[in-house]
């Protein structure tokens, strides 16, 4: 019997017992093909190329196999090797060529290499497990399977309007003892916490970083207290394409790949969304005096930005700065987040220090940024959001004009330094705060609200609560002598720096915290929190814990009980945000009535109704929404009226007047003590006063005409 087999399938070549034909170039990586692996690399200076085999945790490689010259095809060296235990590998390359770091290049054969398209590494499977430093091949480059059951999961596709972000660093969500899971900080911990995420309303989570780094890079003793400071935020990238064995209970076996989808799939499965925040800025290789791991050692002229004189460009305060503009590291990223939306069903993705992605070779920003541009446009990342962080280390700060086409939203760093300094009671301010709540259309005005991401914290700064308790920042416990983090907070401590058991400062710091709350619910754009605030986590005022792996960092879960009501009140507000469409408009105001309500969409008002107080000192601020203009006028919503009162003594407002037959309802009043700070939705009492309203000093109040 003859049995037809595809020539393609056979080898043609021999090397040490392995059997061997010419590969595919593309695409680059690792990739299973029958009865063998095809290795594809990119490396444009280099004058041979060796694949180093090895059995897994093995000290020294089972078989390395030089590339024959007829098995490069341009710049691309690709094999097949055949009879592979495909699970039981680790791979990587070691790449001969010049040295000249004049010239850019600096190849060393004596290293062997990750490969930049390797979907999983091993070695360092176990976080902080202390690593063997002698080892000639720390980064091992793996194989995946890409048979995982999603059962019919897909991304959600959210509308952006209607999301509530959350961001979280995975190990610190339930690394603490109080957080009651099973495998403390890792993705399986992350699922036993979704009932909590459901209950407190957010519809979408922003990882920091989750993909491989090294949280040994740049490791020390702090000088005096002698405690471990590690490379904890990771936002220095071994591997882009890899998920963090460290960060999944499973790693230590190689199954990081499955129990990461896992957790995407039951985020989908319970309405929430998935954005992975993405540092293609800089490399964990650092500077000229860096470890050579993957990128430099197989084509550093094309990765990096070098300066003439063979340097690295350091726009990312790191020592390095990825050549993104390079169509071959275009294509690694456009490749890297194509594979994250597809085989990971990634919903979104938030670029760190995006503004690096829009300079080229030289630095020098481009008016029409290829990478930019290539994202937006990219069919397979059409549905996906894109978030920018729209600056870097080298002073280029794009917030509001971030070349977006119609597609990159950004991080409002102008929202943040409005609200805190509203908050804290700076004069001059009436005006930023009346664009902010409305989606910032000074900023944004070809855009819509929606390319606003609203935030007052994040991870690099002062958490909410610590926000009100100090007016320095404490990083003494990262051993740079306390110069490091940034000394523009815009706090206050009210009085007390830090922790005090006075009861009327304690009041008055939660007041704030859920002043904040309110605003960033109530404006127009897409609102985020940090994780823990809405329990009232502190740093203790550590505004740059990016060292530290105990707990400045972690979630104590038992302020849960501690701080009650602040929970109680963030889950409230966020719930009001998500049934009244007139707060997720995803247009700009047009300060008019276009629907013939007898009301424009929006008004500003003072202490008197339509009269709002403009003037330099003024620490009031009120606006009216008609429900009636809510989505384009087709959606009927409550009005919403809102009065912000930085003022320190209590102030009376007079409340715009309601068309016949509506009543205003208190929804929120954050000068009451709780839980009368907040009401039920949908059941809200009626104002007594439908004319006035006694506003508390520093308080703000949500009111509801229906």
């Amino acid at each position: 019997m003859i049995i037809d087999e595809r020539i393609d399938y056979y080898p043609t070549h021999v090397s040490q017992g392995f059997k061997l034909r010419r590969g595919r170039p593309i695409p680059f990586g690792a990739t299973m093909v029958p009865n063998g692996v095809n290795f594809s690399i990119y490396s444009s200076a280099s004058t041979s190329c060796t694949l180093v085999l090895f059995e897994r945790g093995a000290s020294e490689p089972m078989v390395e196999i030089p590339f024959p010259e007829e098995f490069r095809i341009g710049n691309v060296y690709c094999i097949i090797v055949f009879d592979l235990d495909y699970e039981r590998i680790e791979y990587g390359y070691r790449m001969d060529g010049p040295f000249d770091p004049k010239t850019g290049h600096r190849f060393d054969k004596t290293k062997i290499l990750s490969d930049p398209y390797a979907k999983a590494l091993g070695g360092r499977n176990t976080w902080m497990k202390p690593p063997n430093w002698d080892d000639i091949y720390p980064y091992r480059s793996r194989l995946v399977f890409e048979d995982f059951d999603w059962e019919n999961d897909c991304p959600l596709e959210i509308p952006i309007e209607d999301l509530v972000i959350y961001e979280m660093h995975v190990r610190s969500f339930t690394r603490h003892p109080s957080s009651g899971v099973k495998n403390p900080g890792t993705f399986s911990a992350v699922r036993e916490k979704i009932p909590y995420l459901k209950e407190l309303g957010v519809n979408c989570i922003e990882l920091m970083p989750i993909y491989e780094f090294d949280e040994w890079e740049n490791s020390r003793r702090h000088p005096e207290t002698g405690e471990l400071l590690v490379n904890y935020w990771g936002y220095s990238t071994v591997n882009f394409f890899s998920p963090k064995a460290g960060y999944a209970a499973t790693g230590k076996f190689g199954m990081q790949v499955d129990e990461f989808k896992t957790l995407v799939k039951e985020l989908h499965g319970n309405g929430i969304e998935i954005f992975l925040d993405v540092v293609f800025n800089h490399t964990a290789e650092g500077d000229h005096r860096g470890h050579t791991i993957s990128f430099r050692g197989i084509d550093n002229k094309t990765y990096y930005m070098l300066t003439p004189e063979g340097y690295y460009f350091n726009f990312s305060g790191t020592g390095n700065t990825l050549n993104c503009n390079n169509p071959i590291v275009r294509n690694m990223v456009l490749d890297c987040l194509r594979y994250w939306a597809s085989e990971y069903h990634i919903d979104g993705f938030r670029f760190d220090l995006a503004s690096i992605l829009g300079r080229d070779p030289f630095g020098y920003p481009l008016s029409n940024p290829p990478l930019l541009e290539s994202l937006a446009h990219d069919p397979i990342l059409a549905k996906c959001k894109l978030i920018a962080e729209a600056w870097d280390a080298g002073g280029l700060y794009q917030v509001g004009s971030f070349p977006a086409y119609g597609r990159w939203a950004e991080w409002n760093g102008k929202y943040r330094d409005a609200v805190r300094k509203f908050l804290k009671g700076d004069l001059g301010m009436i005006g930023k705060i009346s664009q902010r709540i409305q989606g910032s259309p000074d900023l944004y005005c070809y855009r819509g609200p929606t390319a606003s991401i609203n935030f007052i914290t994040c991870h690099d700064g002062f958490t909410l609560y610590d926000l009100f308790s100090y007016n320095y920042k404490h990083n003494e416990a990262n051993g740079e002598n306390n110069n490091d983090g940034s000394n523009d907070n815009n706090s206050w401590n009210f009085g007390w720096e830090g922790e005090t058991g006075d009861p009327e400062i304690n009041s008055l710091r939660h007041r704030q915290i859920k002043n904040a709350l309110t605003i960033l619910m109530m404006s127009q754009g897409v609102p985020m929190i940090l994780m823990g605030d809405e329990m009232g986590r502190t740093q203790h005022g550590n505004n740059n814990a990016y060292c530290h792996d105990n707990e400045i960092n972690w979630m104590d879960w038992n302020l849960l009980g501690k701080n009650t009501d602040l929970f109680h009140y963030t889950k409230k507000i966020i719930h009001f945000r998500l049934v009244h469409p007139v707060l997720r408009i995803c247009y700009h105001f047009q300060n008019c009535d276009y629907v013939g309500s007898g009301y424009p969409d929006i008004s500003f008002h003072g202490t008197k109704a339509w009269h709002a107080d403009w003037s330099g000192t003024s620490l009031v601020f009120a606006f009216l929404l008609c429900g009636k203009h809510a989505k384009q006028g087709t959606i009927n919503d409550d009005y919403i009226y809102v009065a912000m009162n930085m003022y320190w003594d209590a102030l009376n407002f007079e409340l715009p007047r309601l068309p016949e037959g509506m009543r205003w309802h208190v929804f929120a009043n954050t000068s009451m003590p709780p839980p009368e700070d907040i009401n039920e939705i949908g059941k809200e009492p009626v104002l007594e006063n439908q004319y006035n309203f006694l506003v508390g000093p520093r308080s703000v109040i949500v009111i509801v005409g229906r």
